[in-house]
């Protein structure tokens, strides 16, 4: 898009682009997302940015009415493998919060001042800044929706000290974090602050139509005992599940009813630096990152899906909440993956309904673990020599799956579809599916829903 389209986007206030980039307005100092139901501003007076991050880099605050934080992540870091797009995805799990950028950069396999200048080049700001952006997303979050203290909350998000907490929030939202969490209009309400008993409510904003029954129909027929569970009828469903994450662990419930533009959600965390990296995988689990508007339109050109797409627009591929976890069920099945997680999970120290353990460790399965395929994933995960992580190159995870006895090349596929979210792959050999490129992994969701894959 050049700059024109996007003021076009802007001035007509067209929801798709939302994430895609931003606008500020060099006369208020304010930075908004394509939406924003403010009065256009005048074109000589607009700027765009690739991320948040750069508007705020640039010294422009969020908008109280749109709230561009809160918008979905770009689709494009879903679809790219390059440097940018492995970064991204990095980032949003929290590596530069637990690692810093050296330890992003060495993920990477990248210098430190290499990674700098690309994502400077790109997206208009570094590591650092994205971080930081997203550290203050985090941070509202957890002032407009619990009572934990300014304190605690300074350092769940991340931030390193008090003060660099309290500079940031006045930087971006031009008030104090006290002003941030009592005012009114934000959506959230006072009532939520009971979060310390009914976990952090969140809402996990997604672009464009959101076709849920589908989603919650695969992880209903997946569901692994203990780890897993779908309850609710159709249309008004809730699936919860444990996590295991880098400080603790956590159970995360999502409800099925999108309201508006987004998913209502809960998260209980032995651990609230956890908190940006559960939201993360959930948002990949739910595929909530996603470009509905160009998958349906080049699936639509498909005679025998276009019925289905005008039937059922916003279609997702479902990702992962653990990449590992993952690779482990596609290889044993949803039984076995049962019975492992009763044999070798780590049970929780307090057990919420059925959700009683968090999956094993791929250690744990590389010692224990029956049979010496399972053991050799297990083990290759767990020594790095397979690699399902956030930034991790999806070419060379599938060569090194496929080089582990058992891991066939559908498996493999599978498992590139899934656990590293990649949105064009069709491990079942669709026929004529090359030419659903570069969305084949939706065009696989759609045509198994149509009855044209078996299985």
């Amino acid at each position: 898009m050049d700059e024109e389209t996007r003021y076009e986007a802007v001035s007509s206030r067209d929801a798709r682009f939302d994430g895609e980039f931003f606008f500020a307005v060099e006369t208020t100092g304010i930075y908004c997302r394509p939406s924003c139901p403010a009065v256009t501003p005048k074109r000589k007076n607009v700027r765009f940015y690739p991320t948040a991050a750069a508007a705020q880099g640039n010294g422009f605050r969020a908008c109280r009415r749109c709230r561009p934080d809160a918008v979905p992540g770009s689709a494009d870091w879903n679809v790219r493998a390059d440097v940018v797009g492995r970064a991204m995805r990095m980032i949003g799990d929290g590596v530069v919060d637990r690692e810093g950028v050296p330890g992003l950069a060495h993920r990477l396999g990248y210098s430190a001042r290499q990674v700098q200048r690309q994502l400077n080049a790109e997206l208009g700001a570094g590591p650092v800044a994205l971080a930081r952006a997203q550290r203050a997303h985090t941070a509202r979050v957890l002032l407009q929706t619990t009572a934990l203290s300014v304190t605690d909350i300074a350092f769940a998000a991340g931030f390193a000290s008090l003060r660099q907490f309290n500079d940031t929030v006045r930087q971006i939202y031009a008030r104090t974090p006290s002003a941030l969490r009592t005012e009114a209009g934000t959506g959230l309400g006072a009532a939520v602050r009971e979060a310390r008993t009914t976990g952090i409510p969140l809402r996990l904003a997604h672009r464009g139509p959101y076709a849920a029954r589908e989603v919650f129909d695969l992880l209903a027929a997946e569901t692994v005992t203990r780890v897993e569970e779908v309850s609710g009828e159709p249309g008004g469903r809730t699936y919860r599940r444990t996590l295991r994450l880098p400080y603790g662990t956590g159970i995360a419930a999502v409800d099925e009813r999108s309201a508006g533009s987004w998913l209502e959600a809960r998260i209980h965390l032995t651990d609230l630096r956890d908190l940006t990296t559960a939201v993360q995988r959930l948002r990949r689990l739910f595929d909530l990152d996603a470009d509905p508007y160009a998958v349906d339109e080049l699936l639509a050109a498909d005679p025998l899906l276009a019925p289905q797409v005008a039937a059922r627009p916003g279609l997702r591929s479902p990702g992962a909440a653990d990449p590992e976890e993952f690779a482990v069920r596609a290889l044993v099945g949803p039984s076995a993956a049962g019975e492992l997680v009763e044999t070798y999970g780590k049970r929780l120290d307090v057990p919420c309904g059925g959700l009683t353990h968090v999956f094993p460790e791929p250690g744990v399965l590389a010692d224990a673990a029956p049979g010496p395929e399972l053991r050799a994933l297990a083990a290759a995960l767990a020594d790095g020599g397979v690699r399902l992580d956030a930034g991790a190159d999806r070419d060379e995870a599938e060569r090194a799956l496929s080089r582990l006895a058992g891991v066939g090349p559908a498996t493999a596929a599978l498992i590139r579809m899934r656990a590293l979210g990649d949105p064009d792959v069709d491990p079942y050999g669709t026929p004529g599916s090359e030419r659903w490129r570069p969305w084949r992994s939706y065009g696989v969701r759609r045509a198994r829903s149509a009855g044209r894959v078996p299985g």
